[in-house]
């Protein structure tokens, strides 16, 4: 139950030690009866502009909405999810490319590249070229850094495991959901997986405002070290799917196959947050758990050294890979400047017109 129609906001997509890690596949399920817009067209072509029109049009007029936000320019939209009307829109382009797999009856290709003039765009082949290749010589960088940080947390992570009590993380999340999931809906809940974090153009950024949308009450794991909390939220994850009840599951980008690092519910207005090093979650906490409690402080004693520079140097390696990618933005806006120049936007106006008419039409037919 939604107390509120504020929209969600997440990623889809990010920068991780394993390169780009896309997760488009979350947008819809075509099984499920759902319609997904696939945008087609180069930077500075008008994608976002028409997600954030579509978003205007259904915010106030279906329920709770997701905004996919770009993880290498924060302030640009990926997408628009729409569950209550089982419809969402993308871009797929890359990195995070759609492929139709049913066209027509589940993919609606919306293509603003019918839009530009393709002999400006070709005189100045040269300069695109050059940009392009620039800006994915950032992201590869960038992701060598996000790889070097991975290493050193990931080896933090091991350390504190090594001194860390499963058993006691497993009993502590057995009461939790003890308590929390008496009334379960029964069956078998249904997950979603999202990034609430990032590394961006604009640091490490994380959207505290969804889980204050999504819940009255929030446990926050207190975690330098990333183990307990890890071991505490798949084990809530897994009883509370079992219960029955849906989830928002939000993983690492750091360790994005993984570290769970967040657990929503949004039957209970219910969720689990992980307080680290490096994302301070901008809450009020419902209670706070904090790993020391199964943790062995004598165990990680003897390696406080090695924690240390493990610490202070993944630091250095996220922000090195935040300036590359502010790097590859301000590259970014540069090619959007040739593209720009070369777009007839009455006819992208139309294009747009067109498409918020397919969504008024579905918004009918469900008596929005």
């Amino acid at each position: 139950m939604e107390n509120n129609r504020k929209p969600l906001h997440f990623f889809l997509g990010a920068n991780t030690p394993q390169g780009f890690v896309s997760r488009f596949d979350q947008l819809a399920n075509p099984s499920e009866g759902w319609r997904e817009f696939v945008l087609k067209g180069g930077p500075g072509t008008g994608k976002s502009s028409l997600m954030r029109k579509v978003a205007g049009q259904t915010v106030d007029r279906c329920g709770q909405i997701e905004l996919i936000h770009c993880s290498s320019d924060v302030d640009s939209l990926d997408g628009v999810i729409l569950p209550e009307i089982k419809t969402s829109i993308a871009d797929g382009t890359s990195p995070h490319v759609i492929e139709p797999k049913y066209p027509g009856a589940f993919e609606q290709i919306v293509d603003l590249s019918s839009c530009w003039d393709e002999h400006k765009l070709y005189e100045n082949r040269l300069e695109l070229m050059t940009l392009s290749a620039r800006i994915s010589r950032c992201h590869e960088h960038c992701c060598r850094f996000l790889g070097a940080a991975g290493s050193l947390l990931g080896d933090t992570y091991r350390i504190a495991l090594d001194a860390t009590s499963a058993t006691k993380v497993v009993k502590a999340a057995g009461r939790i959901a003890q308590n929390e999931f008496r009334h379960a809906p029964g069956g078998h809940g249904k997950e979603s997986v999202r990034f609430l974090s990032a590394v961006t153009n604009k640091g490490i950024t994380l959207f505290s405002e969804t889980a204050d949308a999504l819940c009255d009450r929030i446990y926050l794991v207190e975690d330098t070290y990333g183990a307990s909390s890890r071991l505490l939220l798949n084990a809530l994850r897994t009883q509370a799917l079992e219960a029955g009840f849906d989830l928002y599951t939000c993983y690492c980008p750091l360790a994005p196959f993984e570290k769970l690092e967040h657990l929503f519910i949004p039957g209970l207005r219910l969720g689990f947050m992980t307080k680290s090093d490096h994302l301070d979650p901008q809450i009020e906490p419902y209670k706070i758990i904090r790993a020391r409690r199964f943790t062995d402080a004598s165990a990680l004693k003897k390696s406080r050294k090695r924690i240390a520079f493990n610490k202070k140097a993944a630091a250095q390696m996220l922000d090195s890979a935040a300036r590359l990618l502010a790097e590859a933005k301000s590259l970014h806006d540069r090619l959007e400047a040739y593209y720009i120049d070369a777009m007839d936007f009455k006819k992208v106006d139309a294009v747009c017109a067109a498409t918020l008419q397919k969504y008024e039409h579905i918004l009918t037919s469900y008596g929005l």
